[in-house]
């Protein structure tokens, strides 16, 4: 089994930024892509980045493109999402996710991913 770490959220004015990161443990963490998923009160659960199992290749939400910057560490067993000109609108809770998406249909897609953090809330106040 995989279990997953979500830390870094926090209260941040707009314009600010945040670093989150995801520690995974139990398999072997360069076997998994890597996403972050977000869901604001009410709404649905909304992708917002990928990265590949190498860290060669990465994925942007329309939303977050220019602003979020997703990486990793495999030494570390550690994905990051550095967060950047912050706003009220990306205010929610972010969850990291391991799996094994194998079109851009299921990377972009809650059900292509197996294993979830806990999630790490994100305020960003206007």
């Amino acid at each position: 089994q995989v279990q997953l770490v979500e830390s870094g959220g926090g209260l941040v004015q707009a314009g600010g930024s945040l670093r989150l990161s995801c520690t995974t443990s139990g398999r072997t963490f360069s076997s998994y892509a890597m996403g972050w998923f977000r869901q604001a009160p009410g709404k649905e659960r909304e992708w917002v980045a990928a990265i590949s199992r190498s860290g060669d290749n990465t994925y942007y939400a329309d939303s977050v493109k220019g602003r979020f910057t997703i990486s990793r560490d495999n030494a570390k067993n550690t994905v990051y999402l550095q967060m950047n000109s912050l706003k009220p609108e990306d205010t929610g809770v972010y969850y990291c996710a391991a799996g094994s998406p194998r079109t851009t249909t299921t990377m972009r897609a809650a059900y292509g991913y197996d294993y979830w953090g806990q999630g790490t809330q994100v305020t960003v106040s206007s």
